[in-house]
């Protein structure tokens, strides 16, 4: 780790600066929640029509990918894309560096993924029908289901880390090169490219969780035609 993104230490826990600014991001998003649920009006204001609207749209995506999971994805998927988002955006707050920049955060988002992705297939289906599929259908393929969960899981964390370190350091050449005078196209840009990588490292987990609960599925309805006949 670089000595300087060092901010302190906790005895021998290194505290590093996308931590500092990751604990930040979370206090905020935390206390914005909090302040913007407490009275909570029949006849939303412009913030509470804000939320829902964002919610809403979150929850119909999620609807449209994986049929009748809405609510139980809700929490997890939309918290993964409105924490990735604002991480993103925080990188254009001057003299400030987005966290998901820092690969050591992209790889704790996809262990999360990769955690989440068994969790609601097992679930789901149970022990038993969730893993089976890693031998369907034969036992061969196992090792070549680990290898798949393992690359999927190491290129969702390098994708995000490439994509937002990339942007960062393009837009920093930019200005180094052409000064202050184009900071709105340069701004604009980054806020675009954060918000669509968000999105589709929160699309590629949904994807992964539905793979992994319509795995489990399949093979129960498997086991249910092949009773019936």
């Amino acid at each position: 780790m670089n000595a300087e993104a060092i901010v302190f230490t906790l005895g021998p826990l290194a505290i590093s600066r996308p931590v500092v600014t990751t604990w930040a991001v979370m206090l905020g998003l935390t206390l914005l929640c909090a302040l913007a649920t407490r009275r909570l009006r029949l006849d939303p204001g412009p913030l509470q029509t804000m939320l829902e609207g964002i919610v809403s749209t979150i929850h119909d995506t999620i609807e449209d990918t994986l049929p009748n999971y809405g609510r139980r994805l809700l929490p997890f998927i939309g918290t993964l894309w409105i924490y990735i988002a604002i991480a993103n955006l925080v990188g254009v707050l001057p003299g400030a560096t987005s966290p998901t920049g820092d690969l050591s955060t992209t790889a704790a988002l996809a262990v999360v993924v990769f955690a989440s992705v068994h969790w609601f297939g097992i679930r789901g289906e149970g022990v038993a029908a969730y893993l089976q599929h890693y031998i369907q259908p034969s036992v061969i393929m196992l090792p070549f289901h680990i290898i798949s969960e393992i690359s999927r899981t190491v290129a969702l964390a390098v994708r995000l880390f490439g994509n937002v370190m990339s942007l960062e350091t393009a837009a920093l050449l930019v200005l180094l090169v052409a000064g202050f005078l184009v900071p709105v196209p340069v701004l604009a840009l980054h806020i675009v490219e954060a918000l669509v990588q968000a999105y589709i490292f929160g699309m590629l987990a949904l994807v992964y969780i539905s793979g992994g609960i319509q795995s489990g599925q399949s093979r129960s309805t498997r086991i249910e035609a092949g009773a019936t006949q």
